[in-house]
């Protein structure tokens, strides 16, 4: 059982500005009663932020411990192996999540197509994933290591490792449009012990960022993207409903 705990609670929510699910949560803004799917959502690590913005959240969870704990904080929560089958979904979602996710999957090209048939009309789909390409793993493949690890790009956990050319790529193949991109810095908050929190840390994290978004085929620690389907994407850029419109009941 205390395994089970610490599998359910290795992942960890990262709040500070600049890393992937700050970013997410940013890019999708309010929910206001629209429906999200959320690819992965472990114990509820983005559906509770997602549930607390007015989105309506629907989880994909393989792990049963996992699922009962972020149950919670979803609307309905689907226990499934998504290397085995994608379940058959009974709603229609203004976003689709795969946050840290797609790395983690045998096959993430046939997921996201099978799940892309339950986008709603003008929805989008949000994907962070780790950039295998940065000077780091350039550094140790350069002296003959390529060593996995407990978290991080090499997480032991990883199936798939992405660099910008191929994320793009999966997508594409997947039918989508990128209409988004970022890339964010490596996560010191995460990293270092609590004691070095201090305002140099937030300066250094900052110059940090910049640098991620300057070269971010080099610098970037994990690259995110928000994707339409190519026909959608003809008919303009994705602009999240404004509030006013949401209220006035223009959403499902």
């Amino acid at each position: 059982m205390a395994r089970v705990a610490e599998e359910v609670s290795r992942y960890r929510f990262k709040p500070d500005a600049y890393s992937s699910h700050s970013v997410i949560l940013r890019w999708l803004e309010d929910g206001g009663g629209r429906r999200l799917l959320d690819v992965g959502a472990a114990d509820g690590l983005l559906s509770r932020p997602f549930t607390e913005r007015g989105w309506r959240v629907t989880g994909i969870e393989c792990d049963p411990a996992a699922a009962q704990a972020g149950a919670r904080w979803c609307e309905h929560m689907v226990v499934a192996n998504l290397d085995r089958a994608v379940p058959r979904l009974e709603s229609l979602y203004d976003a689709i999540v795969y946050g840290d996710v797609l790395e983690h999957l045998a096959d993430p090209l046939r997921v996201l197509s099978e799940l892309n048939r339950c986008l709603a009309p003008g929805g989008v789909v949000v994907a962070s994933v780790p950039n295998v390409a940065h000077f780091v793993i350039r550094l140790s493949l350069l002296v003959g290591k390529f060593e996995y690890i407990d978290r991080g790009i090499l997480d032991h956990t990883h199936l798939r490792f992405f660099t910008e050319r191929s994320l793009r790529a999966l997508v594409a193949d997947a039918g989508l449009t990128v209409e988004r991109f970022t890339a964010t810095p490596a996560p010191l908050y995460q990293v270092l012990p609590a004691r070095f929190h201090r305002p140099w840390l937030a300066a250094t994290h900052r110059m940090n960022a910049w640098l991620a978004h300057s070269l971010p085929r080099l610098l970037g620690y994990q690259f995110i993207v928000l994707a339409r389907p190519k026909e959608a994407h003809a008919s303009g850029p994705y602009r999240p409903m404004p509030a006013v419109a949401r209220r006035r009941g223009n959403i499902r």
